[in-house]
């Protein structure tokens, strides 16, 4: 389940740009590995090895449009996501923003009932980072998990650091609208750490109990871009 501004485990492969005296617009393409596949603090691949790639348009105007697919593994047999986006993006001064929504799909039988989208907004800083996501529409029922009404919260901070090595800190919390005399408690929240250089990043990453994968997690993507 990958957001159009949290890229850690994919990067632009191809680049590919179209201008004119009136407009400029540039369409790219992605393509990653990681180690394990990890959205919102938890593994969608059965903690192993997951593939991606997609495209994605962006118009200097600010608006952009795009498309991703991985591969998962829930438990439940191997699968593929696709998330089709669209947004836009721009800047006020030192405040960077991007609003947009998300629909993640998922064709496989296996996972019958599992699509859902999210309106999103992201906010930037300085080397501050925030924002939520809402979920607008869901194929599960409202009062279940990843249904309508939930919420996703989060924030972020990065560094940079010597011989190109970056460094990123993110905490998110995930708040399910849902019943809990059916289903429990199932909000909780997440630590990232993101460490770069290059084509490379080296994530360590904890959940809490709740979110029903709270093993800690070390995990090594690669991705490149030209």
């Amino acid at each position: 389940m990958k957001t159009h501004n949290k890229l850690s485990l994919i990067t632009a492969l191809l680049g590919l740009s179209l201008a004119s005296p009136v407009c400029l617009a540039e369409v790219s393409a992605n393509i990653g590995v990681t180690s394990n596949y990890l959205w919102r603090g938890v593994t969608q691949s059965s903690d192993g090895p997951s593939i991606s790639g997609g495209l994605d348009y962006s118009h200097e105007s600010g608006f952009y449009a795009g498309t991703w697919v991985g591969s998962i593994d829930w438990g439940n047999g191997n699968g593929v996501e696709t998330d089709w986006y669209a947004g836009y993006s721009g800047e006020a001064g030192d405040f960077g923003y991007d609003v947009g929504y998300i629909y993640y799909a998922y064709p496989e039988e296996e996972y019958d009932d599992s699509n859902f989208g999210e309106l999103y907004f992201n906010g930037s800083f300085g080397d501050l980072g925030f924002g939520l996501a809402y979920t607008a529409n869901s194929d599960a029922d409202d009062d279940a998990p990843f249904g309508k009404g939930d919420m996703y919260y989060h924030v972020s901070y990065s560094f940079a650091l010597p011989e190109d090595f970056s460094l990123g800190l993110t905490y998110g919390y995930y708040s399910f609208d849902i019943d809990e005399a059916v289903h429990g408690d199932k909000d909780y929240g997440h630590f990232q750490l993101d460490l770069s250089k290059g084509d490379f990043t080296f994530t360590l990453s904890k959940a809490d109990e709740e979110s029903g994968d709270d093993d800690t997690k070390f995990v090594v993507s690669w991705g490149t871009s030209f």
